[in-house]
């Protein structure tokens, strides 16, 4: 139960961070002011979401990794710290701050050096969470062969 819980978490999480991204992306390269601040106030909403979805990604993966002494394992770990560095330190404290220049209908200096920073640190985890769901996948296939 706990790796089924694990693995959809972790995709949702996965997800959401995607289309936050991808959004912002997009928003920015194509959308008007008034778009930008719909996307960055539904991704401050989205916020929501997804820390309760990557606290339970992070608890399950820690759960089902304590037995386990694989290098995927070790790896995952690591990663989900950098993560999680990432996403309190640099993701959350900029989302909150676009949304309000957004609402305010300031678009200036500022805003565009955060944004950049959110993009990059944004590419940055969906690289590392792709990179823990093929470990993840790994994991489950040696799993499954041993069976």
């Amino acid at each position: 139960m706990k790796v089924k819980v694990h693995a959809i978490v972790g995709t949702l999480a996965l997800l959401t961070i995607s289309t936050f991204w991808v959004s912002t992306l997009l928003s920015e390269l194509f959308g008007s002011y008034a778009l930008i601040t719909t996307v960055k106030t539904s991704i401050l909403w989205g916020m929501l979401i997804l820390i309760p979805l990557m606290a339970t990604a992070g608890a399950t993966g820690a759960a089902l990794g304590k037995k386990m002494r694989l290098p995927q394992v070790a790896r995952k770990s690591k990663r989900m710290k950098i993560i999680a560095i990432n996403g309190l330190m640099l993701l959350l404290p900029s989302a909150v701050f676009l949304a309000m220049r957004a609402q305010a209908d300031i678009f200036d200096t500022w805003f565009y050096a955060v944004q950049t920073i959110e993009v990059l640190a944004g590419a940055t985890n969906i690289t590392l969470l792709v990179m823990n769901l093929k470990d993840g996948l790994s994991i489950k296939a040696r799993r499954a062969s041993k069976d």
